[in-house]
Formats: C-alpha cells, structure tokens, sequence
C-alpha cells in the first residue's frame, strides 16, 4: 500500500504522510504507558497490600494467623499456653464449626432434616443432663441474650396487644423486672437498652442482712416491693435468681422465689455456675429447686472445657408463635447449626466424660476448702461446705497492734474512718495476694473479686477454669504451699507497718506519705530544704533528689523491693517499700533512708554552688597572683627587670625566692598557700592523711546477713560460739606442735613460747566465759593436758 501511495503521490507528501503514521504510533504509545503507570499508582494507593496482586498461598495466610495469635513478645507465653490447651472434646467443637460451614451449602430439604435432628437431639440431651423435662432451648454466642429472648417473650404473653400497639401497652401499665444485687454487673442496664425500657422498670433487689447468707436475696422483701409494686399499677414481669452469685457462688432461695412468682404470676429465671451441679447424682435441695424454674441459661463452653460452643437457654412454654417472636426459634435451618458443635462434643464426652469433668471442679474445691481450714490468718466465705463449687477465702488478722478496748465499740460513728482505712489496707493486701497466686500458680486459675461485705477477696472457681486451664489435685497443692509462704509475709508487713510510720514521722527529713492502696510496708519522701526556691525548682530538685535516692537503695544488698509505686494513682516523688518479712529492723532502714537522702542534698547542693564557687576563686586567684608579682618585683628591684642588665645581675647576685602557690579547696570555696605542701616534700615526710568516715549505720554482721536485718542469734550464743572457737584454736596449736622423738627433751625457748601461748588463749577465753556454763573451761583444761602429755 505504501509504494503504490508512493507511486501515485509526490515523494514529499508520501514522506509526510509516513512521518505522520510514526508520530501517531508514538502518541499512542505514550497514551497507552500513561493508562497503565495510572492504574498501577491506582492499586499501590488504595488497594491494602495483602489483597493486591493475584492473592497469597495458605501458607502464608496460615503464618500470619499465627503471629497474631500467640504474638512475638515472650510476656505472652501465659497466655499462649492457655490458647494451646484444648483436648480431644476441644477439637469436636472445633470441627463442628467447619462443618456447619460445609452443610450449610446443601440442598434446602437436606438441610433441612439435618438441622432439624441434631437441635431436637441436642435439646433432648441437655434436658435430661440436667433434670429439665419437656423443656425447648435456644442456642445463642452471648451469655445475655438467652435472658433478653425470655424477657421479650414474658412481654409478649403478658402484654396481647404488644405486637400491635407496641410500647402504648407499656406505658399504661409499667413493666417491673427484679434482680439480685448480687447479680452481674450492669445485667439490668444491658436488658432495659436492649428492651428499650427506661431504668425504672428495673428493681435491684437488696440482699439478706440480718438472716441467712448475705449474697442471697431477701425474699421478705422482695415480697413487700412487689406489694408496692401492684399497688402502684405496675405489672411484675420477672425475677432473675442466682444459683450461684457472680461472685461467691451462693445460690437463693429458689424455692420460696418460685411460690413467690407463682402467687403473681411472674416469671423465673434462673442463671448461675452452680446449676452445672444438677447433672451428678447427688444435687443439694437449694439447687435442685432450679428444676421447677421456667428458664435457665447453661455455660457449657466453660464448665465442660469446650472452646467457641454456644451458651444454652432452656425455658417452658406452650405457644410456638409467641416464641418465635420473641426470636427464640427461627425458620432459617442455617441458624439451628449453632447446635452443632454441642452436639458433636456431647456425644464424643458421653454421659461419663461429662458427669466427671463437673466432679473434678467440685473435688477441687473440697481439697482447697479442707487445706484453707488448717490456716490462720484465712477467712473463708463458703456457702455450702459439702457441695459448693466455688471457694472465696481472703487474709483476714484480728486488731493485734492497736488497744482491744478501741474497736469494743465498732457501732460509734468515731470508729468508722479507723474501720474504713484498715479495710481498705486489707482489700490492698488481698488484692497483692490474689495476684501472686494467680501468678504462681497460673493453672490454679484463681482470680480477685470485690464483694460488698467481705471487700476484696481471693476466688477459686474450677467450674471455670479448671475445664480450660487442665487443673489438676498437684495444682491445688501447690496453691496452698504458696499461700503458707505469702502468710507470714503478709502478718509481718502488716504489723511493721505501724513501726515504720512512727520512725518516719520522728525522723527529720523525711515525711510519711499515707497510701493505703499500697502493698507494702509503707511510702516515705524525703523533703528537700528549698531556701527561699521557687515552686518549678523545688518540684524538679525534690524528684532529683528522691530518684537518686531509690536507685541508691536498689543498690543495697537487701531482700526489700523500692520502686517509683504504681503506674496510675501514686504519688509522686516517693519511695515505696514492698512487703517486708518479720527479721526487718525498722529502724535502721529509716536511718539509712535519712542518711541517704541527706547525702544526696549534699552533694547536691555543693554541684548546685560549685560553678560560682569556681568563678570567685578564680578571681580571687588572679588578685593575689597579681599581688605577688608586685612583691616580687619590689624584693627584685627595677634592675633585675631589665633584660640584659637583669641576666648580668642575677649571674654576680642571684636572687632566691621562695615559690608561693595557691590550691584551691572546692569543699571550702577557699585559696590556701602551698607552703605548707613545699616544706613537707622538703623535709621528706608527708602529712598523715585523715581516716576514712565510717558510716553510723554500719554494724558488723554475720557472713551473708544483708542489710536491714536483724541479727537472730542472741548475745550468750554469740559467746559461747567465741568459747569454743578459741578452744579449737587452742587445740590446733597443741597439734601443730613439733613431735619429740621418745628420749627428746623440748627446748626451754620452745617450751617458753608454747606456754606464752597458751596463756594468751586461755585469757581470751576465760573474757569470753565469764557469763557462761563451765563446760567449755573443762574442755580447755583438758585440750591443755593433753598438750603437755605430748
């Protein structure tokens, strides 16, 4: 096509028209590279890095899995443990999730039956495990939603025309729900957001005080509330119970709360970890009441060890459609294989496996509660002592150290700070306490709760943990061994800590700062002397000070921890002293705190006036240099000063001066003369250098006693332990005398020196006797004759 164009054109336009085609195809080029460099900053800016690309192997997929779930930092290992210690039963679970995920693509008919079988099986199952007949159950991830389904199908079968009018029925006629005090915190608050209800259909109802356990509900009134309640025109609609509290595991009275919601036509339902109890075969009377209940709500996951298992709600009712409003049944087949892990994991446990792993928690529980028994200092809060799962003890020690006569009267309003400030030094101790063990004995599973009466306390609750953490009777053992460790410890702070407090306060320069969320002996600071320094200074010099001062301590060979305090909440520009054991010798950790401190402010304060120290010297240096040259130019005479002159001088009369130098004392901030350090070197002695200080606080101890401590031994075994040590010495050097051979006399000098010698050791003996038995002069008597003998 081109040499025919080239035939039948001028040579110039075909030229033309070829450069052209080329210029075209570079344009397009360029337009086609721009296109692709703007797709590509495309997908580097707003594509995230691991989707971009054609995607990642599994490999890669499953690493990065990994990194995130057990991490790169080695403070993690606890944890990581935990993750790791899933069982056989574990990995059922497990294997339910992925095959709801695969059943979940079959058929709609298949699918179907499959759902329908393994929800009424496994409802089946746990309505026999646990004694609840003819019961229905709805499988939900959160603990709390069971109760929020319950809640909205008591609304709708007390409420009829609820579905229609909505909330214009409720506020005609106000609905009421009741729950214990001692219940989860913030339980109410969730179900009233969720219900849209306002708070004030929410009664907290208060515990017993005068009878009976104090984490129980008081039926009595409760029974006068609801009164109340009916008489105002409100509707009560349901009672939650506890058989077992959130916090010490107490069950209520379920008996008498169900004659009482039967009486108004209320609904009950009941929670708690101890209705795991009801699948052995002996059940307490308290617990088993929950049978007769109309809903409860089972933790299976935790008590059976089962990881990412729904939480079950088993409950009574006779009218399908109401439920299914209320959401606890549904017509989507894919959301009745939540089930399916239960179902799988119950059938590999079988009747057995189940029944042993809940006697295991409670046998845990017996062998704590029997070992805490034989403690002292141990205060237990147990409700049933035969059957309870749950074992709530905490350190516990009666007024030793203040007069008896001042908590006689506990009632007066005069006592109530001192009760007040020696519970919170209590529920501090508790707290350090619960976190040693737990971090001791990680398998143990013990945790710290906070309960109204009892403030702060230790908890071990297996039903929990135990399933999970693979805790075992050696586990319980080892609690408690570290638990008789942590006792005395805690006995001895206790009792120092008004010690240390009164040493503080009656020394000078140190001031005792109260902080009774401090596990430990005590907090002191150390005051910095400000003269006359503004507010910004004296805060920055005081931290100086005082942060010196603990990393001087830390230095000491002592068993007592300092530290800065707490990360939150402390004060600042202290020295918090850790837990202390009964050989503390207070007084001296306060004299050496002082001495320390005034040390550092010292040295301070001589770094803090050192650079006009130094200026005035200088200056002053330089008058007097100036002062001595003029001397010594008139003692030369004007002669000398000339240079020829002065060389010729000096060679016929020389002139001998006496070098005077100055030094410079930075302590005193003074110029001395150096004549003193010339006729020294003169006269070839030097002075005699002062002795080395020896600290007050340095008192002589035993090989390997460290600081603060006080000696064990007492005077007199010190000084029989002197006795018998120079009797030995007097024994080796019997022996090491030289042997004589039979017929051999010793020499007068050699017998002299020996008896020198043995005079020497029996004065220091006889010294070191005087208030002693005289067994160990008979000793010495004998080691004596013997020596002659030889």
């Amino acid at each position: 096509m081109d040499a025919s164009l080239e035939k039948m054109v001028d040579p110039t336009l075909a030229e033309m028209g070829k450069n052209l085609n080329e210029a075209m195809k570079m344009l397009e080029d360029n337009q086609r590279k721009v296109e692709e460099e703007n797709e590509k900053k495309y997908a580097r800016k707003d594509i995230p890095g691991p989707l971009q690309g054609s995607g990642q192997d599994m490999v890669s997929i499953l690493q990065l899995v990994q990194n995130l779930m057990h991490g790169e930092e080695e403070e993690e290992t606890s944890q990581t443990y935990r993750l790791q210690n899933v069982g056989e039963q574990g990995h059922m679970a497990l294997l339910g999730h992925s095959l709801a995920a695969y059943i979940s693509v079959l058929d709609r008919e298949r699918l179907r039956k499959l759902t329908t079988r393994i929800l009424s099986d496994t409802t089946l199952w746990l309505c026999r495990l646990f004694r609840y007949e003819n019961g229905s159950a709805y499988y939900h991830e959160d603990d709390r939603e069971g109760l929020l389904k319950i809640c909205r199908l008591v609304i709708h079968t007390r409420y009829e025309d609820y579905t229609i009018e909505g909330f214009n029925v409720l506020y005609s006629k106000q609905p009421v729900i009741y729950i214990s005090s001692a219940a989860r915190t913030g339980l109410g608050q969730a179900l009233c957001n969720q219900l849209g209800l306002p708070l004030s259909c929410m009664c907290h109802v208060p515990c017993n005080t005068m009878f009976g356990s104090q984490h129980q509900m008081d039926v009595a009134l409760l029974d006068r509330v609801i009164k109340d309640d009916v008489e105002s025109g409100k509707l009560p609609l349901l009672l939650v119970a506890n058989a077992g509290t959130p916090g010490a595991g107490h069950t209520d009275k379920l008996g008498r709360l169900k004659e009482l919601c039967e009486q108004y036509n209320m609904w009950l339902h009941v929670e708690g970890v101890n209705l795991a109890t009801l699948a052995l075969g002996y059940v307490s009377s308290s617990v088993l009441a929950a049978t007769k209940c109309d809903s409860m709500t089972l933790t299976l996951g935790s008590w059976l060890g089962l990881p990412a298992v729904p939480a079950v709600t088993l409950y009574r009712h006779e009218d399908p459609s109401l439920s299914l409003a209320a959401g606890l049944t549904s017509s989507q087949p894919v959301e009745k294989l939540r089930a399916l892990p239960l179902w799988l994991s119950l059938q590999y446990l079988g009747h057995d496996g189940i029944v042993e792993r809940i006697k295991h928690a409670s046998q845990l529980s017996q062998r704590l509660l029997e070992n805490l028994k034989n403690l002292d200092f141990i205060k237990t809060s147990v409700e049933d002592e035969l059957s309870s799962p749950v074992v709530v003890f905490k350190f516990f020690q009666e007024y030793s150290n203040r007069d008896q006569t001042s908590h006689a009267a506990q009632a007066s309003t005069i006592q109530h700070p001192i009760i007040s400030s020696e519970r919170h030094v209590y529920d501090t101790f508790n707290q350090w306490l619960g976190e040693q063990l737990a971090q001791l004995v990680p398998a143990s599973g013990v945790d710290v709760v906070e309960l109204e009466d009892e403030g702060t306390c230790v908890r071990f609750s297996p039903l929990m943990t135990s399933a999970v953490l693979g805790t075992e009777i050696q586990d319980i053992d080892q609690l408690v061994d570290c638990l008789k460790m942590k006792i005395p410890v805690l006995t001895s702070t206790l009792q120092l800590r008004e010690e240390f407090e009164q040493e503080v306060r009656r020394t000078p320069g140190l001031l005792y700062i109260e902080d009774l969320s401090w596990p430990g002996l005590g907090v002191v600071r150390y005051n910095y002397h400000s003269d006359g320094k503004n507010d910004d200074k004296q805060e920055k010099e005081l931290e100086k000070i005082n942060t010196e001062l603990l990393k001087k301590l830390n230095e000491l060979e002592s068993d007592l921890t300092f530290s800065l305090g707490p990360e939150f909440g402390g004060q600042k520009n202290c020295v918090y002293i850790g837990m202390v054991t009964e050989d503390l010798d207070v007084s001296e950790l306060v004299e050496t705190i002082a001495a320390t401190g005034r040390e550092i402010e010292e040295n301070s304060r001589l770094l803090e006036n050192m650079t006009e120290v130094v200026r005035k010297g200088i200056q002053e240096a330089q008058l007097q240099l100036q002062k001595a040259n003029e001397e010594r130019l008139l003692e030369e005479g004007l002669l000398r000063q000339i240079p020829v002159v002065g060389s010729v001088l000096n060679w016929f009369s020389p002139f001998q001066a006496s070098p005077k130098g100055r030094t410079f004392n930075l302590t005193a901030g003074s110029l001395e003369s150096t004549e003193s350090m010339y006729i020294s070197k003169a006269q070839g002695t030097g002075t005699t250098p002062p002795p080395t200080p020896t600290s007050s606080l340095s008192k002589q101890r035993l090989p390997g006693q460290k600081v603060f401590k006080r000696s064990l031994r007492s005077s007199d075994a010190l000084s029989e332990t002197s006795s018998i040590s120079h009797c030995d010495d007097l024994e080796k050097m019997d022996q090491r005398a030289p042997a004589l051979s039979p017929g051999q006399e010793q020499g007068p000098l050699e017998t002299q020196k020996l008896e020198e010698q043995k005079e020497v050791a029996k004065a220091a003996t006889t010294d070191t006797e005087a208030t002693q038995s005289d067994q160990p002069l008979r000793d010495c008597t004998e080691a004596e004759e013997q020596g002659s003998q030889r």
